[in-house]
């Protein structure tokens, strides 16, 4: 179902599409490309929103700094001192994040009304980024679709093509809280990740992918999140063509469990602890499925160069279940 959501400032219409199968409900914006609800049974059958957003347009345009639910780009994550050198040539991007650049930049795909077309089971959102878009080299044609499968799993699926060379780094940032309400902290993880990349200060790679035996990163076998973490752990199965499930978030509380599936060779696990507003530190837990951060000026990490005649592809499934 597809219904008007708002209208922004300049008369820019801004659409919901609403997307029901198996149990699960969600709903997706053409603002950002934000899922804005995930409503799905907990293991008595109670239905609860599972991801922090806002019930009209307005919460999310007055609270744009944590990312509730949007799809991120040109770049998701961080770029040291906001600039990287592609081909001989050096770009400078908004340092929005001093003193780097984060998620795309001042005004990245978060902040843009895409547009909306109905798929079998789903919604394909499109639209096309000009070259130099936020220091961005390249006309980039990128598309997210959101389906729900069978199963109830809500599958998105990117792709991208550009006409010059560039960096292209995508993932959806939503905040999940099984338990609908409260801190997540207590929530049970396990990610199938042997290594991290641990950071500076301003939160950069310093380049090493370090064990995690014998560390807070290690989460081999389900532990509780806690708090303190805004790490890229490395996935132990690399860049994969095909989807490959790497971790589980689960509430013990309300017997929700959410698997992720991933082509991505990263996850960012942000355990939200500078959330303010309308909700607490703590009260979401961020799995944003990537490349590594700072990839373009790091040739040793997996890269994220896009060039003519490629096709830019990557797909994360978020599954939905009871035990």
């Amino acid at each position: 179902m597809n219904e008007l959501f708002g209208t922004l400032s300049d008369g820019t219409p801004v659409h919901r599409w609403s997307l029901e199968r198996a149990g699960v409900r969600v709903r997706v914006l053409s603002y950002g490309g934000i899922v804005q609800s995930v409503e799905v049974p907990d293991r008595d059958g109670r239905t609860a929103d599972v991801v922090l957003g806002f019930p009209d347009l307005g919460g999310y345009l007055a609270c744009p700094g944590p990312y509730f639910g949007a799809l991120i780009g040109r770049y998701a994550n961080r770029i040291a001192g906001g600039r990287f050198t592609l081909d001989g040539r050096t770009y400078s991007l908004a340092r929005n994040n001093a003193p780097n650049s984060l998620h795309g930049g001042e005004r990245g795909f978060d902040k843009r009304v895409w547009d909306m077309a109905p798929v079998e089971g789903g919604v394909r959102l499109s639209r096309v980024s000009a070259d130099g878009e936020e220091g961005f080299p390249g006309r980039l044609e990128v598309s997210a679709t959101y389906t729900l499968m069978e199963s109830g799993a809500l599958r998105i699926a990117y792709e991208a093509v550009t006409d010059a060379a560039t960096v292209v780094n995508l993932t959806n940032h939503s905040y999940f809280n099984l338990a609908g309400s409260g801190n997540a902290g207590g929530h049970e993880l396990r990610l199938a990740a042997s290594r991290f990349t641990p950071v500076d200060a301003d939160l950069i790679p310093t380049g090493v992918l370090e064990d995690v035996t014998g560390t807070r990163f290690d989460f081999r076998e389900a532990r509780k999140v806690g708090a303190g973490y805004d790490h890229n752990f490395v996935l132990d199965k690399g860049v994969t063509a095909a989807a490959v499930e790497v971790g589980e978030l689960y509430d013990p509380a309300s017997g929700r469990a959410l698997t992720v599936t991933t082509t991505e060779p990263g996850l960012q696990l942000y355990t939200a602890d500078h959330l303010s507003g309308p909700y607490s530190p703590g009260d979401g837990i961020a799995l944003e499925t990537q490349h590594f951060p700072d990839s373009p000026n790091r040739p040793e990490f997996p890269g994220t160069v896009l060039r003519p005649g490629e096709v830019f592809r990557s797909e994360t499934v978020y599954g939905f279940g009871t035990r």
